[in-house]
């Protein structure tokens, strides 16, 4: 069975280091032979062994996962001749002949709780049968992807969608909570995810019920250490309870926006470490999500929101007329996280549902289950969370009135790009479609574009403001005038370098303006890609690179030191620097992040083994003056990047009137007013570069 192919309580497979048990220990020289469980089944073209049967019912084909807390076993139920998932919950190599009747007792009865849960977010259990030496329950076999392949594969997921499945886990939480159960496993790998959108918790090979002795293995907590909430380490912790399970959703929001979780550490040590020094870690993707996470993640459990104020705040977030559909929504390894507001008059399309081969039958709705209770009604009001309360509120308040993760439409000031898109406008009209010409306005009201919020002088957002800014701005806003849109009918998504295309591909946006290198690759479809059609070059840039101020270790003069020097170089996955650099000799970082900025981040850390980025010679330039006296700019080296407008190809009615817009834009006062009040600054140039020519809309 392939590794994405997750299967009803299958566990993780062979774990790595970040999903190691905290308690795994090798077996004492002075413990009983552990009770026999079924074999693997031999290698191929061995004779195979007889199976064996549970119960004389449940027949034991193949493996299908394994950790610390025991094998679990696609199976055939000879009863009803169908396929389930056996899974038995005592751990063999911790029971010993002194610990076995105990272990059993307990297992007996989270069996029997586990059994009781019903909910179309937990997976289903069928029966619980009990052997000589095990206890084992009987799940429905699921064939879906986990959330943790998933992430593996897509590195983070689009707001919408993670709150999508945030919400499911945390209705079926809610769902195992009622009936006293607590999981203690929550976590990416313990999530599936089938292709219609409905998210299903499975693996209660931990869980265990309100009231039960808290269970350790040599003294310590056993879980994966990542998602250990902190108070199971306090002295007198009762043990796990619900508010730890919703800690460990709060880890899986953060690693499903951010790409990585908020506190690294390989052991149970390392990570409470670093919540205790970094208690309230950064968010920069997590848009609308940020105050859900950050409640979640509130290291007292008394002071941590509980479950009914968090699915109210979800269900807010994914109530907002401008988040589109997350059960259909696009993964996105940098997801849009800051749009601004269409025109409020234009209602939102119905988005059509994925196609996807030999679908299963739809589920019911993965999002509406059960009214939301009064938070009030938990009975728990500390100072704090009475705050979260409040902050719910007003989060919620924003997201409708078009704030939070929202933009203002601005308002004409300098630096929006009003003015001078008016004069476009003006010029431009008649060759933009006037007449009976089609245009892209008469059937898309809303005119969508991607830009970057994290390159200043080019394109950046301003929190304060929570407006963009910019040389890309300014010239979407002229684009958007030529193409007869008002500044209130432009909406802007960020995007990230790797996430350009599929924000194209999937319709999130109509344009890109994002200092897109115009390269021929990018034209042409490439496996894991879309291919994209471009306008322009609308600016001309040069390959430079950035390195520390100072460094201890290597004295960087110009780019052959970093060659000569084996130099670890970073720059954005997918750009055009990840694969020409290593042709040139340059040594480049064993992982690309997902933007300039990240790599700029890793730059000016110490303790990274970073030591240069490439990139553009006026992306750079924008991070020198940023980081005064910390980086530095080497001479670029041969080679230009030409930016272009990218849309989706095919769409030619959108390329002409870009093009007319460009035509316009290029070909007066427009473009060098937008160069001088953005650019000339950064690049101690007042006067602007030669003006590059239309290849792209010939």
């Amino acid at each position: 069975m392939h590794n994405e192919d997750r299967v009803g309580g299958a566990g993780d497979g062979a774990r790595g280091p970040e999903d190691r048990r905290s308690g795994d220990v090798p077996r004492r020289p002075d413990d009983v032979a552990p009770p026999e469980w079924p074999s693997t089944p031999p290698p191929h073209g061995a004779q195979p062994a007889p199976r064996t049967v549970i119960d004389g019912r449940y027949e034991l084909l193949e493996p299908i996962g394994s950790g610390g807390m025991g094998e679990v076993w696609k199976a055939h139920d000879r009863r009803l001749r169908r396929l389930v998932a056996v899974k038995g919950l005592l751990d063999r190599n911790a029971m010993t002949a002194a610990t076995q009747t105990a272990a059993m007792q307990r297992a007996r009865r989270e069996a029997e709780a586990i059994a009781k849960i019903e909910h179309q977010n937990v997976v289903t259990v069928h029966d619980q049968v009990e052997t000589d030496h095990q206890i084992w329950i009987v799940m429905k076999l699921l064939e879906a992807r986990s959330l943790g392949d998933l992430l593996s594969g897509d590195g983070v997921l689009a707001v919408p969608r993670a709150a999508n499945i945030g919400l499911q886990i945390l209705q079926g939480l809610r769902a195992v909570h009622a009936a006293s159960v607590v999981h203690r496993d929550v976590k990416p790998g313990n999530v599936l995810v089938r292709d219609d959108g409905l998210a299903i918790l499975v693996d209660f090979g931990i869980a265990t019920f309100e009231g039960a002795d808290r269970v350790t293995r040599s003294g310590s907590v056993i879980g994966t250490p990542s998602y250990l909430a902190p108070e199971l380490f306090a002295p007198a912790s009762p043990g796990p309870a619900p508010a730890s399970d919703l800690w460990a959703l709060g880890i899986t929001l953060y690693e499903m926006v951010e790409g990585r979780v908020p506190f690294a550490g390989h052991e149970v040590w390392e990570v409470q470490e670093n919540i205790r020094h970094s208690p309230d870690p950064a968010l920069r993707y997590a848009g609308p999500l940020a105050p859900v996470i950050q409640g979640l993640l509130a290291t007292d459990p008394r002071e941590r929101l509980d479950a009914a104020t968090a699915e109210a705040m979800l269900r807010e977030v994914l109530a907002d007329p401008s988040v589109p559909n997350a059960a259909v929504a696009a993964s996105a390894t940098h997801p849009p996280t800051v749009v601004s507001p269409p025109n409020p008059s234009t209602p939102a399309p119905a988005p059509a549902p994925a196609p996807g081969p030999a679908a299963p039958p739809p589920a019911p709705a993965p999002v509406p289950p059960t009214p939301v209770p009064a938070p009030a009604a938990t009975g728990r009001t500390p100072g704090r969370y009475r705050g979260w309360k409040a902050a719910a509120a007003v989060v919620c308040a924003a997201l409708l009135a078009g704030a939070g993760w929202m933009v203002s439409q601005g308002d004409g000031e300098k630096g929006g790009g009003g003015d001078r898109a008016g004069s476009a406008r003006g010029q431009g009209e008649g060759a933009a479609g006037s007449g009976s010409q089609e245009r892209w306005k008469d059937k898309h009201p809303t005119l969508k574009i991607g830009v970057k919020d994290d390159q200043p002088g080019l394109s950046i957002y301003d929190k304060k403001t929570r407006t963009y800014k910019g040389y890309d701005i300014d010239l979407a806003y002229a684009i958007a005038e030529s193409m007869g849109y008002s500044k209130g009918e432009v909406a802007f998504t960020t995007v990230a370098t790797d996430y350009r295309s599929t924000a194209l591909k999937t319709k999130q946006v109509d344009l890109v303006i994002a200092s897109y290198s115009i390269t021929d690759d990018r034209k042409t479809a490439s496996p894991g890609g879309y291919s994209v059609d471009f306008a322009g070059p609308y600016y001309e840039a040069s390959r430079s690179f950035l390195v520390r101020e100072k460094s201890r270790k290597y004295t960087i003069n110009d780019s052959s030191d970093l060659v000569d020097l084996r130099v670890e170089v970073c720059t954005a996955r997918e750009s055009t620097y990840e694969k020409e650099l290593p042709k040139r000799g340059f040594t480049m970082a064993k992982s690309q992040p997902n933007t300039y900025q990240d790599c700029l981040d890793k730059l000016l850390d110490p303790k990274s083994d970073v030591y240069a980025v490439a990139s553009d010679d006026i992306i750079l330039a924008g991070y020198v003056k940023a980081n005064p006296d910390k980086v530095r700019q080497l001479e670029p080296i041969n080679g230009a990047e030409g930016y272009g407008v990218a849309m989706r190809p095919k769409s030619s009615v959108l390329k002409d009137d870009v093009c007319s817009a460009l035509r316009t834009i290029l070909g007066g006062k427009i473009w060098e007013d937008m160069y001088k009040e953005n650019l000339s600054e950064l690049v101690g140039n007042k006067n602007p570069p030669g003006r590059p020519d239309l290849t792209e809309c010939e």
